[in-house]
């Protein structure tokens, strides 16, 4: 796992021309009845054909193949079972489709049980981010097959993805956080925009909260993710990059104890069960979506896909999506997300494995994923497609222009997970009552520990 060290520098740039890829895609806002329109069509849209199916059945029909998916998340994974019928259909190959776990790091435990005993269970992966570089070792070089298909991608995330001169992984969608809220409540309570600091938004939240608990008792201001788990490590840096904080470890240094982290951690720590569930503390992704689907909060912060996810919900048409608050003299930001797709070296049939993830990352079904799940695309060409913009608010200039910010992989090389526990563990106890002044010195001894 020595390559670790070159996975972040080349995905800083992958952030960044992702950034621009989206920009150019995002060519103006839309209606609300064009968003409505844009909505139905979604629902109907179905999984494209296979490429050169023919060829791929004379080859390969009838090997079996397992294919760890994306979590039950949203659509996520109806989305995955649309795709693997499609492709079964098609080309006679028969996948096993295997929902990895929820919480990244438990994803990333799994994938890593499996190949430190060079098991054959597994054959096409999700991969983060941020493991390439830790998994490279472990994956089939794509750039004799799909490196001519990867020339299509934003190439920043490309060269994330290729690890000492092998392309280990295909970049399949991106991901950044940013802010949901409900229109109607801001037009209800005489709020004319959603907030621009976070002290804006704890007095929105606030003033809402207090009119809506008149007749719901459940309903809060905001739900974000706070369980210890890496969903925390991405919200904490939006706050701490936020407010001019730092990125945790900068230029080589621990960072993370310093005046403005810890003013913005106690802020927050301060609106545990004030405008936030009590039980907050104990939410990923999908917790707080599900509140915020329910009609039960007036702010949210997660990733894209809960833009098509909450389209049948009682909330539909009554939310829309802007950039993540900043702190006091800071400016907005947004976590760097996304996942790849991998082949196993130790798979039985990594060529059939292969077919597949050239399917699941094409132009065509990057398009798919993105109207029926509001995915962000890595394929410039398919982020710039009419009715993709149309679908996803999120591809409009003022919020895909977002500064983004990367956890520190870079840094903490193959302890990565490991630091993300000792921050992730670190801010829990922060929000659960102790004084950020009391428990980042024991998280920045740790990572020292870790970079040294």
């Amino acid at each position: 796992m020595k390559h670790r060290a070159l996975l972040i520098v080349a995905g800083l740039v992958g952030a960044a021309t992702l950034a621009v890829s989206l920009s150019v895609a995002a060519a103006g806002t839309t209606s609300p009845a064009t968003r409505a329109a844009a909505s139905a069509k979604s629902a109907a849209i179905a999984p494209p054909a296979v490429p050169n199916a023919a060829a791929i059945r004379a080859k390969y029909k009838g090997q079996k193949i397992t294919f760890v998916g994306d979590a039950a998340v949203g659509a996520s994974h109806k989305r995955d079972l649309k795709l693997v019928a499609r492709f079964q259909k098609d080309t006679g190959i028969k996948v096993n489709l295997v929902p990895h776990p929820s919480a990244s790091d438990a994803s990333y435990s799994q994938l890593a049980r499996a190949f430190g005993s060079k098991s054959s269970s597994i054959d096409v992966m999700m991969l983060d981010v941020v493991w390439p570089g830790a998994f490279a070792p472990y994956l089939v070089n794509l750039k004799p097959k799909l490196g001519t298909a990867s020339k299509q991608f934003a190439q920043g995330i490309v060269q994330n993805d290729t690890i000492g001169g092998k392309l280990v992984a295909m970049p399949w969608f991106g991901d950044f956080g940013i802010l949901y809220y409900r229109k109607d409540l801001l037009k209800k309570y005489g709020i004319s925009a959603p907030p621009k600091t976070w002290n804006q938004l704890f007095t929105q939240a606030k003033k809402i909260q207090d009119g809506e608990q008149k007749t719901n008792k459940n309903f809060y201001g905001f739900v974000f993710q706070g369980n210890s788990y890496e969903g925390l490590t991405c919200d904490a840096l939006e706050w701490v990059a936020s407010a001019g904080g730092g990125n945790f470890i900068d230029n080589g240094k621990v960072t993370i104890n310093n005046s403005k982290a810890k003013t913005i951690l106690d802020a927050m720590r301060n609106q545990i069960g004030k405008i936030t569930p009590r039980g907050v503390t104990s939410y990923d992704e999908e917790g707080a979506r599900n509140v915020f689907a329910a009609g039960n909060a007036a702010f949210m912060r997660n990733w894209p896909y809960a833009y098509a996810a909450n389209l049948t919900t009682p909330v539909k048409g009554k939310y829309g999506v802007t950039v993540l608050p900043h702190g006091a003299g800071g400016h907005s930001v947004g976590t760097v997300g996304g996942w790849q797709l991998g082949v196993s070296k130790f798979s039985k049939h990594k060529d059939a494995s292969i077919e597949l993830v050239r399917y699941l990352t094409s132009p065509k079904v990057q398009r798919f994923d993105a109207i029926f799940n509001s995915n962000v695309p890595t394929i410039p060409s398919v982020a710039r497609d009419k009715q993709v913009v149309k679908t996803n608010p999120y591809l409009t200039p003022a919020i895909a222009n977002v500064a983004r910010v990367t956890r520190p992989a870079k840094y903490l090389k193959t302890h990565y997970n490991e630091g993300s526990k000792d921050i992730y563990q670190g801010i829990s106890q922060i929000l659960n009552g102790t004084p950020a002044g009391s428990v980042l010195p024991s998280v920045a001894s740790k990572l020292n520990a870790l970079i040294k």
